[in-house]
């Protein structure tokens, strides 16, 4: 068996068998202290490939942070074979103002590859795909629905990709949705070094939703076993996996007072009534319909909304009662 060698990281070596936490220094406060960032980098003693588990690319979406830290706290990332990095919280600087966006009002998933001498956040990007980025195989990238949108648990990725539509299927999340890359943003940048990537949503940002934790761990624990990273006893969960390849936006037509009539992640008919938008005295109330037979996978839980604001995402699909794979 090839001989392990030690894992350089930042400045640091890791030895065989060891884990080291170590920090990643960007910036500062406008007070002068620095901002540092825990890597948690675990390296076994045998070969095998370096899987990132990266969380918090927006502050405010804590369900991803919440599940590394499980992983890490019940010492699951520690592999029998290659080497586990995991960042819980990558934009601190948005999680200590439960913010989206960098203090520059940026949105860093919008600025890969990033700069050496650019904006705060272009900096941050440039140190990560310099220095942590090239030397992964595996990038598992967890976020959640932004503002009251709330993501139903599931995987993005573009099918045409094949290595990534592999890792979805082990993956298997409710939903694995057929998702374009975007220009710019971090799934881009590490695809075009010819990494694998798998986008986890799940859930809503401010909250810590246990159902969606858990179906990122339970995904998580599936990919580093079909890695060879570690051996756990888990199976292909017992709930239907749907692929959506098509998908649509249905906008509010009137501005109001939202009341849900389905639930997130439910099968709809075409006609079925979703929400009804109201005044708040009692002179209009209109449904909103589902256009086609699909399943909800996004659901805006805003109580009170503007004409054309985005209420539920909804992908096309004619029987529930199929389970699908990628």
């Amino acid at each position: 068996m090839k001989k392990q060698k030690p894992f350089e990281l930042l400045g640091e070596t890791i030895a065989p068998g060891k884990t080291a936490r170590i920090t990643l220094e960007v910036a500062k406060l406008h007070t002068n202290t620095p901002i540092q960032i825990p890597v948690i980098v675990s390296h076994a003693t045998k070969v095998g490939p370096t899987l990132l588990l990266l969380a918090g690319l927006h502050g405010d979406e804590i369900n991803g942070i919440e599940a590394v830290r499980r992983i890490v706290k019940k010492g699951w990332h520690k592999p029998n074979h290659g080497t586990v990095i995991c960042i819980p919280v990558f934009n601190i600087f948005g999680f200590l103002n439960l913010s989206r966006e960098f203090p520059d009002g940026r949105d860093l998933n919008r600025m890969f590859p990033g700069t050496k001498n650019g904006s705060l956040a272009s900096q941050f990007a440039y140190i990560f795909m310099k220095d942590i980025a090239p030397l992964t195989d595996v990038v598992i990238d967890f976020h959640t629905g932004s503002s009251q949108r709330n993501n139903y648990p599931q995987t993005r990725c573009d099918f045409n990709d094949e290595a990534s539509k592999a890792l979805c299927r082990v993956f298997a999340a409710p939903f694995t949705i057929d998702s374009s890359v975007i220009a710019k943003s971090i799934r881009s940048a590490v695809t075009k070094l010819g990494k694998q990537y798998i986008l986890y949503e799940g859930g809503k940002a401010n909250r810590i939703d246990n159902f969606a934790v858990e179906q990122a761990i339970d995904g998580t624990l599936r990919v580093m076993q079909h890695l060879g990273i570690r051996y756990f006893d888990t199976e292909m969960p017992d709930q239907k996996s749907y692929t959506i390849k098509k998908s649509k936006w249905i906008r509010a037509s009137n501005s109001g007072v939202l009341n849900l009539r389905i639930k997130n992640g439910q099968y709809v008919d075409k006609g079925t009534i979703l929400a009804t938008i109201s005044d708040p005295y009692g002179k209009f109330e209109r449904s909103v319909k589902s256009p086609f037979n699909g399943m909800i996978f996004n659901v805006n839980e805003m109580p009170l909304v503007n004409k054309g604001d985005a209420l539920f995402n909804i992908g096309k699909h004619d029987n529930p009662n199929s389970t699908l794979s990628v």
